[in-house]
């Protein structure tokens, strides 16, 4: 059987051919220690594990599914031997730090490995919310919590989540109501709820820590008063053995459309008031210290709807070339003609001709965020990369779980009523990524955010570079080829592109922030 979760040879075009990452990436001091062959050598051995163990335990899981039992959530049986190859590969430390103990590997090199183990998000949304913990201890962490906490979550020994979301508040985070009291010895106490908290619970690790939001009792409202704490499932000893039970329970799991491998809790801190925490970084500096977590998080799910759409595309393919039904459209009204496998039929063809196209922008896109954050990582770039990382994080989140559900969509129509049927793994892709245009920040709230605060940004500076590499492709190769046929099209959308772009800043100068809010979207999508 062909791979039929993502494609070797299109990320290798995109990586090598098209963002050009040896000059780009492995020049650089940061990434001198990588070389293709390694590159060619992750990706190799990524895919197998995809094919081989990840792939399979999609389904299993699905029907398995998660339960709650004795206030501690069990999850699928498959998961905890994956967990273990994920750990033994140390796959999740590839673009952890070398002083953290990773491997000091690309952003971007991760996310293509990534893009074959994806499909199965149940799993791979335990191991990252771990490691993207993990890397707020690290970044805003005191040298204690690096020890007493990072070094184990990097390590696979413990997991982590992000507990942002409540009944009442929703997206509107500024009005959460979880509450933490300081003490006489510097740590605090938490009251409160959480729901929609993906792995918020789990039999894969010995200890969880859940990095929290919650206002400290005095602090004012909205978003400029919360804080974040660091709140263990277990107490940890002077000498990193595990105390008590925390004092906050799981008073449920959600039953869900997909997605049924994955915990998703509701979690309910300091019953007894007795919940510990620790406050990370700076009072009233939360939400700040958060957007290092979900912005890694929404590039993710921009992520899984390309890696779950490859292998809806994929399989679709693999299908249409397998499925014989009606004789070539050259022959239809010849009763003796052979039958014809479906890819031969033009309406199955413009199917997965859009399928692979819409695959192929997405990955170009997910890929050039990626190579973004490392660029901006390695510095030097005068913000350059850091403008076009905050504008283009939004559009990847939006389209990609926006796009990449409706190529689903259509893999469930290529094969017709098969694809409805559970004996076909493509219902099951489109139940899962469903999610990924609500979760991190609806699609909406992306555009919000790109109309309402990326688009001004440092004076619209994102947007300014943004059309500058445009243009810059366009003129470096519209003349060649077939791409003569295109360019003039090409150029005009990008004129129009900036053109409303500039409109959308002459409304907000005249006061009338209504026409860039009503029309957020549809930009987004432009």
């Amino acid at each position: 059987m062909n791979n039929i979760i993502v494609s070797e040879r299109d990320q290798k075009f995109v990586l090598y051919e098209m963002l050009d990452i040896e000059k780009e990436l492995c020049a650089e001091e940061r990434f001198n220690h990588v070389s293709r062959d390694l590159i060619d050598m992750s990706l190799e051995v990524a895919g197998k594990l995809a094919m081989e163990e990840v792939y399979p335990a999609n389904t299993e899981a699905d029907r398995e599914g998660c339960r709650l039992e004795n206030g501690s959530v069990i999850v699928p049986k498959c998961f905890k031997r994956l967990v273990k190859l994920v750990n033994e590969g140390a796959w999740q430390l590839m673009s952890v730090s070398q002083e953290a103990g990773g491997q000091g590997m690309p952003y971007l090199i991760q996310n293509a490995v990534n893009e074959g183990f994806i499909h199965n998000f149940s799993l791979v949304a335990y191991i990252f919310l771990s490691i993207g913990a993990g890397h707020l201890v690290e970044k805003y962490g005191t040298e204690e919590q690096q020890r007493k906490y990072m070094d184990r979550m990097y390590a696979g020994e413990w997991g982590g989540t992000m507990a942002l979301t409540e009944p009442d508040a929703g997206s509107d985070v500024g009005s959460l109501k979880t509450k933490a009291v300081r003490q006489p010895d510097g740590t605090y106490r938490i009251s409160g709820s959480k729901i929609f908290i993906t792995g918020g619970d789990s039999d894969l690790y010995a200890n969880i820590v859940h990095p929290v939001l919650a206002r400290i009792e005095g602090d004012p409202a909205g978003t400029k008063g919360i804080s974040i704490f660091l709140v263990p499932k277990y107490l940890v000893n002077d000498d990193g053995s595990l105390g008590r039970r925390n004092d906050y329970s799981i008073s449920a799991i959600e039953h869900k459309m997909g997605l049924r491998g994955s915990a998703t809790c509701a979690i309910s801190f300091g019953d007894n008031g007795d919940c510990y925490a620790e406050i990370l970084g700076q009072e009233r500096k939360g939400m700040k210290i958060m957007f290092q977590l979900m912005n890694e998080a929404r590039i993710g799910v921009g992520l899984q709807g390309l890696g779950t759409a490859s292998a809806a595309y994929l399989h679709a393919l693999n299908y249409a070339n397998e499925r014989l039904q009606g004789a070539d459209i050259r022959n239809f009204f010849n009763p003796d003609a052979p039958r014809s496998p479906i890819i031969a039929h033009p309406d199955v063809r413009r199917m997965l001709l859009w399928m692979k196209s819409q695959v192929e922008g997405m990955r170009a896109l997910t890929y050039f965020c990626s190579l973004c954050y490392d660029k901006k990582e390695a510095g030097g770039d005068d913000g350059k990369w850091s403008a076009l990382l905050d504008l283009l994080t939004p559009v990847c989140k939006a389209y990609c779980t926006d796009i990449g559900f409706r190529i689903t969509e259509t893999a469930i129509q290529v094969y017709g009523g098969y694809g409805y049927c559970q004996d076909y793994p493509v219902e099951q892709f489109l139940r899962d990524l469903k999610i990924g245009s609500i979760y991190e920040g609806t699609n909406g709230i992306q555009a919000l955010d790109l109309v309402g605060r990326k688009l001004s940004q440092n004076q619209g500076k994102g947007m300014v570079l943004l059309i500058a590499e445009m243009k810059a492709a366009l003129e470096r190769y519209g003349a060649t080829g077939a791409m003569k046929d295109c360019a003039g099209e090409l150029g005009a959308a990008i004129d129009h592109l900036a053109a409303t772009a500039a409109f959308f800043g002459k409304c907000a100068k005249e006061g009338k922030f209504l026409v860039p809010v009503s029309n957020a979207y549809p930009f987004l999508m432009m």
